[in-house]
């Protein structure tokens, strides 16, 4: 294998370049919420199954997604509810009262 055909990481991948890599990585959070054209999708998981370390970022976005959105359908108790409630109030007056 030449240096060529590996990225910055030393993964092997063909021709892709960082730029490439990074274009397609600003791709990745669309790609999870399925907000891709279809063919934007295809070439998405096309570079995905040739390039490790976008793939490693991939499943690690994923992975974070997953558990926040897993810790987001928890409901704050109802204390710290109504304190944030009332330092809301506390700043609204504030900034009306400036």
């Amino acid at each position: 294998m030449s240096t060529q055909d590996q990225d910055h990481a030393g993964h092997s991948h063909g021709d892709v370049s960082e730029r490439e890599c990074a274009d397609y990585l600003e791709q990745i959070v669309y790609f999870i919420d399925n907000e891709l054209a279809e063919a934007d999708c295809d070439a998405v998981r096309v570079h995905l199954d040739t390039c490790n370390p976008c793939l490693e970022k991939y499943d690690l976005q994923r992975t974070v997604k997953s558990v926040v959105a897993r810790s987001c359908s928890e409901a704050a108790p109802e204390e710290l509810r109504q304190r944030v409630m009332f330092r809301i109030r506390e700043v609204q007056v504030r900034i009306s009262d400036s």
